[in-house]
């Protein structure tokens, strides 16, 4: 269960983007294979010690606004904002700078736990004159080299032992599902739509929804916590971001989520950053349901509904698995359509295929379609297990699993989803030698 937010923060050039690639343990942009997806580098998923944490990375941030100042001030009141820890990062070589004193005094005037790592300490003559740092009032300088891993294990640690201990899915039992979308999308009527009642403030202006908001409800019998994610706080220059920063609230709610709905704004059509935010779900490996909203503001005829599913089709397709849904939250048109949905997607993420019936399955297609040889060598499934659910994982026991092409094993995944379903969620197929 991932723990909680932790936010890297300090003024230009201290290593803040070499540090989070460390933490994370990438060199690059958080990328994927499947064609569509795309990812700013702000944010990723770092482990220590068999503990998750999300990781932001505020040198992301770009604004408009050249001023250090204003952008340092966005910086701090991002990680404010979203962290539950934030770490300092200064630069030893340099020394302490005024830009430094901003940000603690900034940083001081907060109640989250603050850790002060100075950086690009490679040996011990600059190590000892970190303790400069000790002016900043931020307690204990640690010295940390982001370049070549000294001291990082220690600054680890002391973030671990930083991370609350809250349980993100205190929902046992029930189905819960999150919203999710670039601002103004709908996402709050949606959830008044599905609530039948209006819980959640709705607003034309962008970032109206602060906090994640959980509503336990009965449908059918049946208890369901519907999680409505929040849009960024827009306060000081925050402004000219916002959007961008849009995902960061999403990823706890879809941590804690069964099933996502991803909402796309029939209004304005597919935007770049629609990509973004369904990518979170993705990564994530949530069941997922593609949620086209304001349908009754398309101008539309016989052919629209095919046009519009094609279109979707062809800018996500790694979401290829999900099912689509045109609803209307303001007129809540087709909107009692999505909670069947929803646990059939959730049926879907918790199917378990007994082992003998999978491997029949997998034995048929290789019969009908065996694996190309690849350099005189053929891959060889001796047979399959399936290892977990939310999402299904299937383990293939072959004879070198550098032999799996992935086409292959998208070809296997297809002829898995032919036979069980599997609706609306990500099959994930690994390799082992037997």
């Amino acid at each position: 269960m991932i723990r909680g937010t932790v936010a890297l923060v300090g003024h230009p050039n201290v290593g803040k983007s070499t540090l989070f690639n460390r933490l994370i343990g990438q060199r690059k942009s958080i990328v994927d294979d499947q064609p569509g997806v795309t990812r700013d580098r702000i944010y990723g998923l770092g482990e220590w010690l068999t503990q998750e944490f999300w990781l932001i990375d505020t040198g992301g941030i770009q604004l408009e606004d050249q001023d250090f100042a204003s952008e340092i001030n966005a910086q701090v009141e991002i990680a404010l904002e979203e962290a539950d820890v934030v770490i300092m990062l200064c630069d030893a070589q340099d020394g302490m700078t005024q830009d430094d004193i901003f940000i603690a005094r900034k940083l001081q005037k907060s109640n989250k736990p603050i850790l002060l790592a100075v950086n690009k300490a490679d040996n011990e003559k600059i190590r000892l004159g970190i303790y400069d740092f000790y002016q900043l009032g931020l307690g204990d300088p640690m010295p940390v080299s982001s370049t070549h891993g000294l001291g990082v294990a220690d600054l680890l640690d002391e973030v671990i032992k930083l991370l609350p201990d809250k349980e993100m899915r205190p929902y046992e039992g029930l189905t819960t599902f999150c919203v999710i979308g670039r601002p103004n999308v709908g996402k709050s009527s949606l959830v008044n739509a599905i609530l039948k009642e209006d819980r959640a403030i709705v607003s034309n202006i962008e970032g109206t929804t602060r906090d994640a908001i959980d509503t336990p409800f009965t449908y059918d019998g049946r208890e369901y916590v519907i999680i409505d994610t929040a849009g960024m706080r827009k306060r000081g220059k925050i402004y000219e971001n916002i959007e961008k920063y849009s995902i960061l609230r999403a990823v706890s709610a879809i941590d804690r989520a069964d099933v996502v709905l991803f909402l796309i704004d029939g209004e304005k059509g597919i935007r770049a950053q629609d990509k973004h935010v369904a990518g979170l779900a993705h990564d994530a490996g949530k069941g997922v349901i593609i949620v086209y909203n304001k349908w009754d503001a398309v101008k539309k005829d016989e052919h629209t509904m095919n046009e519009v599913t094609k279109k979707i089709r062809e800018e996500f397709k790694y979401l290829d698995y999900a099912p689509i849904a045109f609803v209307s939250a303001l007129t809540r048109a087709k909107v009692q359509n999505l909670i069947p949905l929803i646990d059939e997607v959730h049926e879907s993420c918790t199917l378990r295929i007994p082992t003998n019936v999978l491997n029949d399955v997998i034995l048929d297609a290789q019969m009908m379609n065996p694996p190309k040889a690849q350099s005189g060598r053929q891959l060889r499934i001796y047979y399959g297990s399936q290892v977990a659910v939310n999402p299904p994982t299937i383990v293939l026991f072959v004879n070198d699993p550098e032999l799996l092409h992935f086409t292959y094993a998208r070809y296997i995944e297809n002829r898995l989803r032919d036979a069980f379903g599997f609706i609306g969620t990500p099959i994930k197929i690994t390799a082992r030698k037997r």
